[in-house]
């Protein structure tokens, strides 16, 4: 087994985990069906990456591979965090089970809008046809009889209709904190591959920056960035990805 397939597995083991702790009979078995089988059904649409696979985004946040389940895990834990700080500091009555499960299925068809990008080495919006991934949860859910809380819950999470339930907009706030983290650290990445592309004219910034998110967890650059400094990350991707010898 690969050192992504580990990776990946710890983290879905870690979702399933969170997935159980749905004390709603209802929403645990709708919540636990998808993960372990995330597919859409209410209409014909065939993925073209995996969901292990999948990135988050294909540029914003969390664009490597299996970054679409580092997201949700990330959003959940916040989440969960955020509940805590609301109902014991202000007294919010918060329906743990909503949160918890609109964490889990908030981006969770997100794979099914991208493909692999053969001239930068990631990932981009598929071509052909498909369904965004907040629309196609909202109708899954909906064909799959969940109740209504947690479909409105979903329909709420990114902002673009008002919120009208606590849960959602704690999911919201912790979606929001965890992709600009993210965005911001690879902010980081993408200025340093610009210096190489720079450095190295016939090296592309857009794809040592696509490899070196696929080789090490992204807060392995940030360590170096924030400890070392830009340079000493420059030097360390040029090494990694066998490219110090070309300047």
């Amino acid at each position: 087994m690969s050192t992504f397939d580990r990776r990946v597995k710890i983290v879905y083991e870690k979702l399933r985990a969170k997935a159980e702790t749905i004390s709603n009979d209802t929403i645990r078995r709708l919540v636990l069906e998808l993960l372990t089988e995330p597919v859409i059904t209410f209409t014909k649409v065939e993925p073209k990456i995996s969901f292990f696979e999948s990135p988050a985004a294909p540029k914003k946040h969390h664009a490597y591979p299996g970054g679409l389940l580092d997201h949700t895990l990330g959003v959940t834990e916040i989440a969960e965090k955020l509940m805590d700080v609301y109902s014991n500091i202000y007294g919010a009555k918060i329906d743990r089970n909503i949160v918890v499960a609109a964490a889990l299925l908030h981006d969770l068809f997100k794979y099914y809008q991208y493909e692999r990008d053969p001239l930068t080495g990631g990932y981009r919006p598929r071509s052909d046809w498909y369904f965004s991934h907040d629309f196609a949860m909202v109708a899954e859910l909906s064909v799959r009889g969940a109740p209504e809380r947690l479909i409105r819950a979903v329909a709420e999470v990114h902002g673009t209709v008002p919120f009208t339930m606590i849960e959602s907009q704690i999911v919201h706030q912790a979606d929001s904190t965890d992709s600009e983290m993210i965005a911001k650290i690879q902010d980081i990445i993408w200025r340093v591959c610009m210096d190489i592309e720079i450095e190295i004219p016939e090296t592309k910034a857009i794809k040592v920056f696509n490899e070196a998110l696929k080789r090490l967890p992204i807060f392995e650059y940030a360590r170096i960035y924030y400890s070392e400094g830009r340079d000493a990350l420059r030097e360390y991707i040029k090494k990694l990805l066998g490219l110090e010898t070309k300047s």
